[in-house]
């Protein structure tokens, strides 16, 4: 896949002394949208080149991940396996519909005990998200594309971007794409992670986990979750909208729709130096939205 950077200023978020442009990588592929292709490409780069005929990765049942871990599987001619957080008489989300249009194998392995029984899993297999072995040829990516090679891929987001900018946001689920901007930004550029989920106490360790130096700075600010994983508020619905009007940037419940919410209320709040150039990253992935009731959202 081809990446050409499609950088776009946001007018209502820029004042006199702040710049605020986004990098629209929703914009890449209908499909494996946003930072899905960059987190994915050396997994199943490794696993062809390894003879691997099945990929198998984990994820929810709006899975931004499974549905374009399925497509890219298919279109490099491999069978998929989803494991997904949700039990098998539940009925099937459109986004698992849309995976098994691609020819994804779901399995499902219920919510109470998903981490649990996937990290055993990953465990019997003796796969981690780095290292693969050949006693199977189905080869096991971690859930949003965790690992060492996630994050090496996630790097090369900022590829041809250039080092004019001072500040760079994206939100945080795994925090493997906030690992690839840190060992992908410039010394002097600083990186801001969004947390989505409520009360993450180990998600600052997992991104230094995969970072090239891990003395590496970075912020995250923890306090726009919007109550936890998926979680929303009218008051975040009304942005999205809002900035749907005003800018037609679709954005999502679970990441982006938090992230530019923040970075609002960090401008509001002077957060920011004055003449800093601040890029967000959008990350694409809409899944999240199906979960709405129909006219939620003006997009």
């Amino acid at each position: 896949m081809q990446y050409t950077p499609s950088i776009h200023s946001i007018p209502s978020f820029t004042t006199s002394t702040i710049e605020v442009s986004m990098l629209r990588l929703d914009k890449l592929h209908p499909i494996v949208s946003g930072n899905k292709w960059f987190k994915l490409r050396f997994y199943i780069e490794e696993a062809i080149q390894n003879s691997f005929d099945t990929i198998a990765s984990f994820g929810g049942p709006y899975s931004n991940h499974l549905v374009a871990l399925a497509f890219a599987a298919k279109e490099s001619q491999l069978k998929s396996i989803g494991y997904v957080r949700a039990t098998k008489n539940e009925p099937l989300t459109p986004s698992l519909q849309e995976a098994i249009q691609y020819g994804m194998q779901l399995e499902f392995i219920g919510r109470t005990n998903f981490q649990e029984i996937k990290n055993e899993m990953l465990l019997q297999h003796k796969v981690s998200p780095e290292i693969i072995t050949h006693k199977t040829k189905t080869y096991f990516i971690n859930e949003g594309g965790y690992g060492i090679l996630g994050a090496k891929g996630a790097a090369t987001i900022l590829n041809n971007i250039g080092n004019s900018f001072t500040t760079i946001i994206a939100a945080v689920g795994t925090g493997t794409m906030l690992a690839g901007l840190i060992n992908g930004a410039a010394q002097h550029q600083q990186v801001i992670g969004i947390p989505v989920l409520k009360n993450e106490q180990t998600i600052e360790t997992e991104i230094k986990a995969l970072l090239n130096n891990k003395s590496t700075h970075f912020s995250l600010l923890h306090q726009f979750h919007q109550g936890g994983y998926a979680k929303t508020s009218p008051a975040l619905i009304e942005f999205m909208n809002q900035l749907w009007s005003t800018e037609k940037i679709p954005t999502d419940i679970v990441y982006t729709g938090k992230l530019l919410f923040a970075v609002n209320e960090l401008l509001k709040e002077n957060y920011f130096k004055l003449g800093s150039k601040i890029l967000l990253i959008h990350s694409g992935g809409l899944q999240g939205n199906r979960s709405m009731p129909a006219g939620t959202l003006l997009f």
